[in-house]
Parts: C-alpha cells; structure tokens; sequence
C-alpha cells in the first residue's frame, strides 16, 4: 500500500481567517480523567522477542506532567492516571471502564508501546509478554474499542503513539471532511455533546519512531514540546486542531530514519475544542511597585551609600553563588497537593502517616514492624508484628482509611508456652488473626516455623504448624537461610491458611530475574488444625521477592513484592492472585524451573507504589534515594472494610506499612489505600 498524498483523516490548520475572537469551548479538567497506558518492558526471548522502549517511560512521565501543570492541562492530582506495563489486556479495559465511569466531561485514551498488524491486517497493541508470531499475546484494538463506547463521558480523546496507528483510523471507516468555511466549522460548536477525537502517530503502513532511548518518543516529544512550549500565533487556548497542526509541523523537521506524520480524525467537529490553555500565553507576573523616591542625598553621603549597596550586593551574588533569575514556575508556584490520588485504574492513595517514625510506648521502641493483621470484622485496629527480638506483636490503632492517625498501644511478647523466652532471632516476619480476636498465627523466619500466640498473654499455643519438607533450610530443605516464609493469610472463612516464600527454594531458581516460589495452602478450622494440602506455583516480577500475602476470599489473594537496590531505592508492587481448583497443584514437583508458563498462577498488577502521587514537595518525608518519597522497605499488609462514602464509595481500603530496620535512615510509615476489587 502506498500512502496518500493528503492524511485522510486530517483535519484543516486553523488559520487567523477561521479563528473567532471568543475563546473557544474548552474541556473541563475537573470533570474529565486523563488515562496514560505505556509498556516499556517486553520479556520475550531472542528469536521472538519485542525490544524494549526505554522512551514509553520517558513518555508517561512528560505527558502526566504537563496535564497536571494547572496553567496548561490543569487537571486535579487524581484525575491523571498512568498504567504502566499491564500484564495483560483486561488490565487495559478495566482501566479505562473505569475511567469512563469517572469521566463526566472528557475522557482522554493514550496509549505508547509497539503496536502490530494481523494477518487480518487489523492493528494490535502489545504487552510486556507480547511476542512477534505469537497473536495470542496481543492486545485487538477491537476490544480497546468496546471499553471506550461504555464511557460515560461526553467526549473521547483517543492518542496512540506505536507503529502502525493510523490504522485505528482507516478501520473506522470514512473519515471526517472539515468544513470549508468559517461560519460552517462554526456551526459545529454546537455539536460537542459526542464524538471521539483520534490522534494518531503515524499512518496505517508506517512504523514509529524512538530514536533515543534517553527521551521521549519521536511523535510523543513532539506532541509534550507543542503543549509545554504552546503557540504564540494562536490564542489563549489550544484547540485538538492546533495541536494537530503544530505537532505535524514539528515532526516535519525531525531527521528520522524514514517519514513519520502523525495522523487525525474527528468526530462531531471536536477539533474545535478547547484542549489545553496555551503555554505561550502564561500570564506574566505583576510588577512590582515602585518604591517611593528617596529624599536627595548629599554627593558625599549619596558616594558612601551606592558603595555599601554595591558591596551588599556582591556579598549575596557570592553567597548564592551567583544564582539565575527565578523562572516563571518559581514566580507562579503550583497549588499545594496532597499526597493522594489515583495510582492506578483500581487503587488510589487515601492517606499515608508517619506518625510512629522512632516513637516508643512504654519504653519500647515501635521499630521494625514486619507484618499487619486485622482481627476478622474489626477494621479500626491493627496488629503489627516486630521482627526484631523479642518478638512483640503492637495493637495500633489506626484512625480511618482516609485519616492515618497510627497510636500504638503496649506491646504483647512472644512466649513459648510455659512462659520463657524464645531467645535471640525469633524473627517474626508475618501473623494472620484467627476469627474471634484471640489467638494469631506467626512466621518466625529462623527456623522456619509457624507458631499459634494467645493475644492477651503472648504465650504460645499447642504445637507448631506442619512444615513441607523443602520450606526448610539447608541441609534439611531447599530455603534460604533468611529468606524463607514472609507472609501469612487467612481466609476470611478461616477455612484456608496460605504461606508464602520471600525466595525461591534452590531447586526451583528464577526464570531471567523473575522469581518461581511456592505457596502453600493449609486446610483446617480457626483455632484447630490446619493442614498442608496444595501447593502454588508463582512467579514474580524481575528481582522483586514476595513479603505478604492477604486473602480476599478462599481463592483470591493480594501479594506484596519488594525489591530495594542501592543508589536506586525501592520497588514495591501488589499483584491480585487467582487461584481457582483448577490451578495446578505443584505439591511433589521436584523443580518449578522450566515448567510451562499455565502451570504458574495467574495474576494482574493492583498498583505500583512508585506511581502514587507524591503532592507537592516536602509534602512526604524522603530520606535516602527513592524514584517516589512515598517508596521505602514496605512489608506488612492487611485488607480492611469497604468504605462507605467519598469518591472510592465500594472500595476496600488496604493498610501497609514500612518496616525501618532500626535504621535512622528509614522511616516507620503507614499507607492507607483504596482498592477495587
């Protein structure tokens, strides 16, 4: 196919003889979401693998700054929402039906990653374990589609940046003819009640451009560099029109390795709408007043005076070393944000405290907090588990899922059933709160071993829990030492106790970074027996290890993964498992390593911490190097009740905190979420 002369589904450059002197209608940010969908990471193998786009990341995070700049897109913290890497399509449709739900004015669809054509010659988009040859992995824009029509926004702004998109707009069918005249394009203004504006990056048989992995993309920086930088000829807001025109303006000038020209479709005239405000336009600042004149000065007094001026002034250039005027930014600061907001399509940030940071309770440091627990049904206090010695479980009492106010009360001690002492390294990494409130299950890491506590007395209650062989450290099994079970959960039945290994048995290994643990499911009743009886196979994200596990209900968890690198910080993810009776039970299976890729539990990424929204500065304490203030060592999690009103009405929230090591480097921190489930 060659490409045509003419864009078929461009739309007219607005020129001054079409423009009107009112401002033309524009979007309402309040009323609209923004939802921004990247995959960078791509993990398939050599021979069918996709390469990575380093530029995705670059992309999200230039686009999620420059809707959020009140003076250019001015949209509200939670309103701009970034998916990056879903692990599979529904990920994408969930993320943006719930968009669509929220989105009353306009909602606007990006999505950068490759995009792929069929042997059906329709176009598809990829995820992180898209493989070429493979259509099976990929994602049929047809289902993107059906997500967008159940939006309940009046508008759609669809934006693809990956090879191939135009073909999004051929498939729709005839494209929009603009008006030739003013008072017709005028006439459409009236029409905006529905309709979708599609901003393709490249046309239907050409491919997209990143040329350096260090920036955005090709089409993508062109389109941030047109809404940052804004357009001195046009008005006080850019319509979708402009910023057609001057984004293709500005790709026409880049040296790419072939031709790239982005490509438009309207619908209903909504190239006429009122997109962002126009950056070249940004109010200047009020001048100052001038001060009132000086009575005269003798010469001599008046030579003394300019003298000491002059001097003062040298002593501040050299103390600020000389600093550059302030910019506009620093002359127009931004509102003051909270550090709340959407994090994802499903989890949102309610409130996060730090509150018990090196605090002490009856001369007891509250530090090194491992492990959160609920007692079934009771939701406004928690019991965190210290893994520090001696093992000590605190009741906190939490405040509300939207106001953090974290008060530790006195602590329980671990005992062993006559009352003595556990000795150095008892470890307590994890605890799950049977039903009725007075007993809990713990995970001592040394060991390993699980242990049933009375509450009150802290002493230990019948004998320890059943271990698989293999859960143990060499030379008895395959764990490793300090790295065995992390996490512990009950079923809210009670019927159900699932175990979790932060790493991999030694038989079982990792699969490139990815680690392949076990998680064991026990049967039994609250206060009884519980008895080993299947065993999971689950595989985590590059280099994280798994650190808590909650249940949802008999077959449904949570699982936390963290990972810390030196100079770099944390990464901390909550994946949402399934795990139905036709999961394969992996009890006896020597080696995880090799196994077909269905023997491993399915999963899809709840929300990634980094993605949280920070506020402004200062707003979170950061200490040491983080890529988000909000991140640190996380490992305690427990699911609490559904809330019951505010904009997450019907969510669960879910509580987590940050265990500090004793380290004055670190902070004790709790987080409040909102999920949906």
């Amino acid at each position: 196919m060659t490409e045509p002369a003419v864009p078929a589904a461009s739309v007219p450059d607005p020129t001054p003889a079409t423009r009107t002197a009112e401002a033309p209608q524009r979007l309402d940010p309040a009323r609209s979401v923004c939802l921004l969908i990247g995959v960078d990471a791509y993990n398939g193998s050599a021979n069918d693998g996709l390469e990575k786009l380093n530029s995705v990341k670059h992309n999200l995070a230039r686009l999620r700054e420059v809707f959020l700049d009140q003076d250019i897109g001015g949209f509200p913290e939670g309103r701009v929402i970034t998916v990056p890497n879903p692990a599979q399509a529904s990920d994408i449709t969930d993320a943006v039906e719930e968009a669509g739900t929220r989105a009353e004015d306009t909602l606007i669809v990006y999505y950068a990653g490759h995009g792929l054509l069929g042997t059906d010659q329709r176009l598809y988009l990829t995820l992180p374990k898209s493989r070429l040859g493979r259509p099976a992995g990929w994602m049929d824009t047809r289902h993107l589609r059906g997500a967008i029509e159940q939006s309940s926004a009046r508008r759609v702004v669809l934006i693809l940046d990956c090879c191939f998109s135009g073909k999004w707009i051929q498939d729709e069918g005839e494209s929009y003819s603009a008006p030739d005249s003013a008072e017709l394009a005028l006439s459409t203004l009236t029409q905006l009640d529905a309709g979708t504006y599609t901003l393709a990056s490249t046309a239907h048989n050409r491919l997209s451009h990143a040329p350096d992995p260090e920036n955005c993309s090709a089409f993508t920086g062109a389109l941030v560099d047109v809404l940052g930088k804004g357009d001195t000829k046009s008005g006080e807001v850019l319509t979708l029109g402009e910023v057609f025109r001057l984004v293709k303006k500005t790709m026409s000038t880049m040296s790419l390795p072939e031709r790239q020209e982005p490509r438009a479709k309207d619908e209903n005239g909504l190239s006429t709408l009122g997109f962002v405000r126009n950056a070249a336009k940004r109010p200047l600042p009020e001048p100052a007043p001038l001060p009132e004149p000086a009575p005269a000065l003798p010469p001599g007094r008046l030579r003394r005076r300019l003298l000491v001026t002059l001097a003062a002034g040298l002593a501040v250039g050299v103390a600020l070393g000389f600093a550059a005027p302030p910019t506009w930014d620093r002359l127009h600061p931004p509102a003051h944000q909270k550090a709340r907001g959407d994090c994802s399509s499903r989890a949102a940030l309610l409130d996060h405290s730090d509150a018990l940071d090196k605090q002490e309770v009856d001369n007891e440091p509250v530090t090194g907090l491992s492990g959160l627990a609920f007692a079934p049904g009771r939701h406004g206090t928690a019991y965190a588990i210290a893994d520090n010695e001696p093992g000590r479980i605190f009741p906190v009492d939490i405040g509300t899922p939207e106001a953090l106010r974290p008060r530790a009360q006195r602590a329980t001690t671990l005992r062993t059933a006559n009352g003595g002492d556990f000795g150095r390294w008892f470890d307590g990494e994890a605890l799950a709160v049977e039903k009725g409130g007075k007993t809990a299950l713990v995970a001592a890491e040394t060991g390993p071993a699980i242990r049933r506590f009375n509450l009150t007395t802290g002493r230990q209650v019948g004998p320890d829990l059943p271990l698989p062989k293999d859960f143990r450290t060499w030379p008895d099994g395959g764990a490793v030492a300090g790295r065995t079970i992390e996490s512990l959960a009950l079923t809210p039945s009670g019927k159900h106790l699932y175990v979790g290994l932060e790493s991999p048995l030694a038989q079982d290994g990792d699969d490139r970074g990815e680690g392949l643990l076990r998680i064991q499911r026990y049967t039994g009743t609250p206060g009884g027996d519980y008895v080993p009886d299947r065993q999971y196979a689950y595989r985590t994200d590059e280099g994280l290890s798994l650190v808590e596990l909650v249940a949802v209900d008999d077959d449904r968890l949570l699982a936390l993964e963290r990972q810390y690198a030196v100079g770099l910080g944390n990464a901390i993810r909550v994946k949402d498992l399934s795990l139905p009776p036709t999961a394969v039970d992996v009890t006896g299976t020597k080696s995880l390593y090799d196994l077909a890729a269905d023997v491993f539990v399915p999963h899809s990424l709840l929300f990634d911490l980094r993605e949280c929204p920070a506020g402004s500065p200062g707003e979170v304490t950061l200490k040491g190097t983080q890529p988000n203030p909000l991140l640190g060592n996380v490992e305690g999690m427990a699911l609490g009740g559904t809330l019951g009103d505010g904009p997450y009405r019907g969510r669960r929230s879910l509580l987590m905190v940050v265990d500090d090591n004793r380290s004055e480097q670190q902070i004790t921190r709790f987080y409040s979420l909102a999920v949906r489930l």
